[in-house]
């Protein structure tokens, strides 16, 4: 059993895609004559980040409300308080973790925004 070795088939990371076809461009994408790069929705954007931040809020508190949850059991569940307060430290971090990405998200959407007004030749200095 020791001599046993565990294969790890990690095909994801080896898989090339055969081109269906050869042309280069994408249907999807909008390409233009000048050299410029295609046309950026940044109220899309924005909108993008704002509800990201939005459900990232709402993580940071429902995990919150977990740990309390779970901070509370530890302390009417003597018998299996060690694991609700393990349970407590994971829903804590992850509610840290969750705060910190709706932070991220709200920095993302306020350049987002800043790019938009910059592009239209709004100035904030």
């Amino acid at each position: 059993m020791a001599e046993e070795k565990h294969h790890h088939h990690h095909r994801h990371l080896h898989h090339k895609k055969e081109p269906s076809e050869t042309s280069v461009y994408s249907e999807t994408a909008v390409y233009s004559e000048t050299a410029y790069p295609p046309e950026v929705d940044y109220k899309k954007e924005e909108k993008h980040h704002k509800n990201l931040e939005h459900l990232a809020e709402l993580g940071a508190a429902a995990a919150g409300i977990y740990a309390v949850h779970e901070k509370h059991k530890a302390k009417k569940d003597p018998e299996h308080a060690q694991r609700h307060k393990i349970e407590e430290g994971v829903a804590a971090a992850l509610a840290v973790g969750a705060g910190g990405f709706a932070f991220h998200e709200h920095h993302e959407k306020k350049e987002a925004k800043k790019q938009e007004e910059a592009a239209r030749g709004k100035h904030h200095f």
